[in-house]
C-alpha cells in the first residue's frame, strides 16, 4: 500500500523504518516543524525528519494542520492510508483524506492511559503490565475502535527509557501486522471499552509539578516515580546548606532498603563516601545516581567526592 507516515520522536522512528523495509511504499512524511535548540538556538530537525531525508522520503512540516495547501499537499500524494506515531492531534480533514483510514500507534493498553506520556504515568503508578495498541483515529483523542493490541510485562525495575526501548519495537510489529490486515481487508475494529471515569487512568503531559518528590509518600511510590521519570525529565528534590544556598537535584536511580525509616521524611543520612540514604515515610531509600542542576549524571560516590552531602536538609 502506498502509505503516509506522521510522526516526530525517535519512538516513532522505529514503525517508520519498520513500514520503510516492509512492502509497503513510503510516499510521504509529515512531522513538526524544526525548532531552535540547544545552547546555540540552532534550528534543530525531528528524528523523523532526519530518517525521511536520509531515505528520500518527502516531507511536510505544516504549523497549521488545517492549512489549505498543506491539505492539497497531503492528498496529492495519493496514499492508500496515513499511520501516526507520537505526533499532534489530526482534524478530520486530515485523518479522512485516506480512503482505508488513519490509524495510531499507542504504547498503551486502550482505554488506559490515553494521553501524551503513557510509558511514564504506567511506571509512576505502579503497573507490572502494559503493551501498544493500534486504533483507528476519530474526532476523540485516543478513543477510536481498536484494531490490534499486545500486552508486555512491566519488569520490577525497568524505568521508563528501558520501557521505551521495548515499546517502540513492539509498536513497530503491531504496525505492520495492523498494515497486512488493513491491505488483505481482513479487520474487525472494536468500540473501545466504556469504563468508569473512575476506572480510567490518564496520561497528560509531564508538568515540572509533576516531577517533585514528596519524601512524606511511600518508599515504593517514590521508587515508582523515580523509575517513571527516569531519564527524561527526572523526578527533582532540592537540597538547601543554611536554608540559604540551593542545590536542584534530579534523582535517577534508587533503591529501597530493607531498614524502617528512624527519622522523619527527607531527613539524609550519608557517610559522605559511599552512601546517601533518605527517609520516607516507611523505609530508607538509597540513592544510587543523581544529577545537580548545571553538573553532569553520576553515580552516588562519585557525587560524595566534590559534596558532602551532611552539611545539606532536604526542602520539603
Amino acid at each position: 500500500m502506498r502509505v503516509v507516515f506522521l510522526g516526530t520522536p525517535d519512538f516513532a522512528v522505529a514503525t517508520l523504518d519498520a513500514i520503510y523495509n516492509a512492502h509497503h511504499e513510503v510516499v510521504g512524511v509529515v512531522t513538526a516543524p524544526d525548532k531552535p535548540a540547544g545552547r546555540g538556538l540552532k534550528m534543530q530537525s525531528s528524528e523523523v525528519k532526519n530518517y525521511a531525508e536520509e531515505k528520500g522520503i518527502p516531507v511536510l512540516q505544516p504549523v497549521k494542520l488545517k492549512d489549505p495547501e498543506f491539505i492539497e499537499a497531503l492528498t496529492q500524494w495519493n496514499a492508500d492510508i496515513f499511520v501516526v506515531v507520537a505526533f499532534r492531534m489530526l482534524p478530520p480533514q486530515v485523518y479522512e483524506i485516506p480512503p482505508k483510514g488513519t490509524f495510531n500507534v499507542h504504547a498503551s493498553l486502550l482505554p488506559q492511559y490515553r494521553g501524551a506520556a503513557p510509558i511514564h504515568w504506567a511506571i509512576m503508578n505502579g503497573e507490572t503490565q502494559t503493551g501498544v495498541t493500534t486504533f483507528f483515529l476519530n474526532h476523540e483523542i485516543d478513543c477510536g475502535d481498536v484494531i490490534l493490541q499486545r500486552k508486555t510485562e512491566i519488569f520490577l525495575h525497568e524505568t521508563t527509557g528501558e520501557l521505551y526501548d521495548r515499546l517502540k519495537i513492539l509498536g513497530a510489529e503491531l504496525a505492520l501486522e495492523t498494515l497486512s490486515l488493513i491491505e488483505k481487508g481482513d479487520i474487525m475494529p472494536l468500540p473501545q471499552p466504556q469504563e468508569h471515569a473512575a476506572d480510567l487512568k490518564l496520561a497528560p503531559k509531564i508538568h515540572k509539578e509533576d516531577t517533585l518528590i514528596d519524601w512524606n509518600d511511600t518508599a515504593k511510590n517514590i521508587i515508582n516515580k523515580i523509575r517513571g521519570l527516569s531519564p527524561y525529565p527526572g523526578a527533582v528534590t532540592f537540597f538547601t546548606k543554611n536554608d540559604k544556598e540551593k542545590l536542584f537535584v534530579k534523582i535517577f536511580e534508587a533503591t529501597v532498603l530493607p531498614e524502617k525509616s528512624r527519622h522523619g521524611a527527607g531527613v539524609m543520612t550519608t557517610d559522605d563516601k559511599t552512601f546517601l540514604h533518605i527517609s520516607t515515610k516507611d523505609f530508607q531509600i538509597s540513592i544510587d545516581n543523581l544529577q545537580v542542576e548545571g553538573k553532569k549524571r553520576v553515580n552516588t560516590p562519585i557525587f560524595l567526592q566534590g559534596n558532602k552531602a551532611s552539611i545539606y536538609t532536604i526542602l520539603l
